[in-house]
């Protein structure tokens, strides 16, 4: 016998695969062995040229076959060859009966538009209940201290919505290093540094700065605390000196009596928010059209556009004394600024980034004292309407002015009588201030 296994013939060859009887080492009885397909004519089990390798198919090479070391080939070759691993002649593998690939089907594609659905569901949900819970946050946050229903004999109301907007010098929560740093000083109580009517309506926005020194009537008033009526006898003050005597209440009363325009909504900020919020949205940019310095508010600026920070900002409205014309230049330079600021919080760049937002509402919403009425839509249709005023959509200007008496500023009865018959009727301004 050839040696084993290079030395075999053919027929040795064919009889190992066939369960020969032939002599063989008894692991090779019990051993499986690998059979290559006859690919073409004359190859054998091994690929080698023999006498019996007949063609398998068209053409097509035989696939391996598997038999055991006695012989047995039969079900179990024609169930391993097409895959079928647990020998089910039906087409059954893992994924059981009837699965004609004897495994897993293909993955499915997935379904988009379902995808798309769902996660447009879950964004504006969100985004629903971040809006909500803002809102209440927002409005749980507003300082309801005034209370408009104390104010007796007002005007009838007009068309569009009336705001006053104070700006006071209150010193409330500053330290002593702060206070130094802001030029505010020391003095005790609150008096209004700056006082403004904004007008809402159809036929364009208007801004109305009010002189502090403008020559006004105390009237008839009822006391904020003490619920006494007291008497009006004519007496002539400074506007400011209303707020003084008895607080926003009697401000709005003696604005109301001496204008005939009707009072909605009331706003107050006093000095350390007003530089809390411009810090907050990052600062706010303005061109100053001539420089001026001042001391006495700190305030050093040159010509030119540039962006101010809380200090400076606070520095810019205040400062009075570096003008010939005091308090009107300081009301121009308020409207402006606040004109400014309003339009900087309501860009996309603080209302869609929260890390802007939040610090800014924070901040304002805090050191905001409003109305009982007075609520975050009413807030917010303030702050766009003073960004239109702004931006050019609406108008701005002082009370206007005929003289002055014994250093107070006296109005212009006829023009002021114009004008509020003009915001009453929401028709569009043309009255000129100073």
């Amino acid at each position: 016998m050839n040696d084993w296994p290079e030395g075999w013939s053919g027929d040795d060859r064919d009889r190992y695969g066939r369960g020969s009887a032939s002599a063989r080492p008894e692991s090779a009885r019990v051993m499986r062995q690998v059979r290559r397909g006859q690919g073409a004519p004359g190859q054998g089990a091994y690929g080698r040229q023999g006498p019996s390798a007949p063609p398998y198919g068209n053409g097509v090479p035989q696939q391996p076959s598997y038999v055991d070391g006695q012989g047995y080939g039969g079900d179990y070759d024609s169930g391993y060859n097409t895959g079928q691993v647990y020998g089910s002649p039906g087409g059954g593998g893992y994924d059981g009966p009837g699965d004609p690939g004897g495994g897993r089907g293909p993955r499915p594609a997935p379904n988009w538009r379902k995808r798309i659905k769902w996660t447009a569901i879950v964004v504006i949900t969100g985004l629903v209940v971040t809006t909500v819970s803002t809102y209440f946050w927002a409005d749980s946050k507003l300082n309801r201290e005034v209370d408009l229903s104390k104010v007796i004999d007002r005007p009838d109301q007009g068309d569009g919505t009336n705001y006053l907007i104070v700006g006071s010098d209150s010193r409330a929560g500053l330290s002593s290093e702060q206070k130094k740093q802001l030029h505010t000083g020391s003095a005790e109580g609150k008096r209004t540094d700056s006082m403004m009517i904004l007008h809402t309506g159809g036929n364009g926005d208007t801004l109305i700065s009010l002189p502090r020194d403008s020559d006004v009537e105390i009237p008839t008033f009822v006391g904020s605390e003490s619920g006494k009526t007291y008497k009006g006898t004519g007496r002539h003050v400074k506007l400011n000196a209303a707020y003084a005597e008895d607080g926003p209440e009697l401000l709005v009363r003696t604005v109301e009596f001496n204008t005939g325009l009707r009072i909605d909504h009331y706003v107050e900020i006093g000095f350390a928010g007003f530089a809390s919020i411009v810090d907050a949205v990052g600062g706010v940019e303005i061109d100053i059209d001539k420089g001026f310095k001042d001391k006495y508010s700190g305030a050093d600026f040159a010509a030119g556009k540039q962006k101010l920070n809380g200090d400076q900002a606070l520095a810019f409205v205040r400062t009075r004394h570096a003008f010939a014309a005091s308090d009107l230049q300081r009301t121009k330079n308020q409207q402006k600024f606040l004109a400014a600021l309003a339009h900087q919080v309501a860009t996309p760049g603080t209302v869609l980034n929260p890390f802007k937002l939040y610090p800014t509402l924070g901040a304002g919403l805090d050191s905001l004292i409003v109305d009982k009425d007075m609520g975050l839509y009413d807030l917010g249709s303030m702050f766009f309407a003073m960004k239109g005023v702004n931006g050019g959509d609406g108008t701005s200007l002082n009370m206007p002015i005929s003289g002055s008496t014994g250093g107070n500023l006296v109005w212009d009865k006829t023009k002021v009588k114009q004008l509020v018959q003009e915001l009453n009727n929401d028709e569009k301004v043309t009255v000129s201030g100073n």
